[in-house]
């Protein structure tokens, strides 16, 4: 098992960058594909980016190509996500989230393959 805590949320203006962390315990966190998702209010839970275990695979939503980046620092138990060029309609709370997989390369987009969710962390953008 696994716990989750993100960090890094905050207000920023519009065009500004966020660096988000994801701060995960247990042992075994190299053996997790994580992802980051986000809701703004009345919204559903949208993807944003997910990174295999190995880091060797990513996927972003087409919504923040070239804009975030998402990573991870196995010997610090720590997934980021790096958000540029930040724009009101990012403005959700971000979570992160961990699958746990034997496949060193699989990285999920469906909210629903992953077991294990952090609280949440707010992004405000204002224009």
């Amino acid at each position: 098992q696994v716990q989750l805590v993100e960090s890094g949320g905050g207000l920023v203006q519009a065009g500004g960058s966020l660096r988000l962390s994801c701060a995960a315990s247990g042992r075994t966190f190299s053996m997790y594909a994580m992802g980051w998702f986000r809701q703004a209010p009345g919204k559903e839970r949208e993807f944003v980016a997910a990174i295999s275990w190995s880091g060797a695979n990513t996927i972003y939503a087409d919504f923040v190509k070239g804009r975030f980046t998402i990573s991870r620092d196995n010997a610090k138990n720590t997934v980021y996500l790096q958000m540029s060029n930040l724009k009101p309609e990012d403005t959700a709370v971000f979570y992160c989230a961990a699958e746990r997989t034997v496949d060193q390369l699989w990285v999920g987009a469906l909210h629903t393959r992953y077991d294990y969710w952090g609280q949440g962390t707010q992004v405000t953008v204002s224009s």
